[in-house]
């Protein structure tokens, strides 16, 4: 028996790979594979004449087992409920979860339909409206259920306070910065304790609905896909996270903001049409994308070893930082 230098971090083969899944879910064996991402999680590409799959491999570090099964359950459930989603095969066995013993331990994967269709970033009216429409039936089933299994909870604990007292070491240097952050989420929570919150809608979010995150086919469906991110909150945290995309598609000169400001209210009419908002959502919607962003400078931190240390540099902090000031100053009225 071989003996391993212990890792915390490796790559599977994606020639193994390839024979474990044509093997387990009995695919055509001319299907090929090939590794596409190497990321927050693992994506790799599988295609032979006539199908194709995304199979995931998740790190340990980032998705428990549990909670992958979360994610399987939800996606399963937003399927059998006609919602346009990538979801989870089942392996001959009936599995849709498969166990790889890496050299850092055991890896969960999980093998995806493909998503028709392609990335879109400047989206028509009519796919915009598209678009407000199946995010809409997507929260009204999203809205109605609880899963068995842990996912990730969007509230301020999650995305403000805890992601700053974890933070502080990391700004030991940027004081100016980390004061910023500290009082910008304390406007943010009085802000949205004026809201009446109570009559919120909450359910499972997406939390990441930027266009590289659904396909657009040529008959125009939309086919969602990477749930990782899902978790607990208010919806209006995926009509949030939809306006970042026209916030940075602004800041690298791809769109005037009043062309910005009318297709985000074209979504944002389609999507009331299916699931009308009460007066604080709306207003509530841009105060959320600061928690967005602290929420996710604390995820590039806490992966630092094994993802974003080619990134999270101290420039890189100060500009998400001044990122933060901007969309402030362009959205937000404190």
């Amino acid at each position: 028996m071989q003996n391993f230098f212990p890792a915390q971090y490796s790559t599977l083969s994606a020639a193994a790979l390839k024979n474990h899944i044509i093997e387990a879910y009995r695919l055509d064996p001319s299907t090929t594979c090939r590794l596409l991402i190497r990321n927050v999680s693992d994506t790799y590409v599988l295609e032979n004449g006539s199908e194709k799959y995304i199979l995931k491999i998740y790190r340990d570090a980032h998705r428990k087992r549990s909670e992958i099964e979360g994610e399987v359950a939800l996606l399963n459930i937003l399927k059998a409920e006609g919602n346009r989603v990538s979801y989870p095969l089942s392996d001959v066995k009936g599995e849709q979860i498969q166990q790889f013993n890496a050299i850092e331990g055991l890896r969960n994967g999980v093998l995806f339909s493909f998503a028709e269709g392609k990335v879109v970033l400047d989206l028509s009216d009519q796919q915009l409206i598209r678009l407000g429409h199946d995010i809409a039936k997507m929260h009204q089933t999203t809205a109605a259920i609880k899963l068995a299994y842990p996912r990730p909870v969007f509230d301020f604990e999650t995305t403000l306070f805890q992601p700053l007292r974890d933070l502080k070491p990391h700004f030991a240097e940027m004081k100016d910065e980390f004061d910023y952050l500290n009082t910008i989420a304390n406007k943010v929570v009085k802000k949205i304790e004026g809201f009446d919150t109570s009559a919120f809608s909450y359910g499972y979010c997406h939390y990441d609905f930027f266009p590289k995150n659904f396909h657009v086919d040529e008959q125009g469906n939309i086919t969602f896909f990477d749930f990782d991110f899902a978790g607990e909150g208010y919806l209006i945290n995926d009509l949030m996270s939809f306006l970042n995309h026209y916030f940075f598609h602004q800041l690298n000169n791809l769109i005037t903001k009043e062309q910005a400001e009318k297709d985000f209210g074209t979504f944002l009419q389609a999507y009331q049409e299916i699931r009308p908002l009460t007066r604080d959502e709306l207003k509530a919607i841009p105060y959320l994308g600061i928690t967005f962003h602290i929420f996710f400078l604390k995820f590039f931190y806490d992966h630092y070893d094994d993802w974003s240390n080619i990134f999270l540099t101290p420039r890189y902090t100060k500009h998400r930082v001044s990122l933060i000031k901007k969309w402030e100053e362009q959205y937000c009225n404190f």
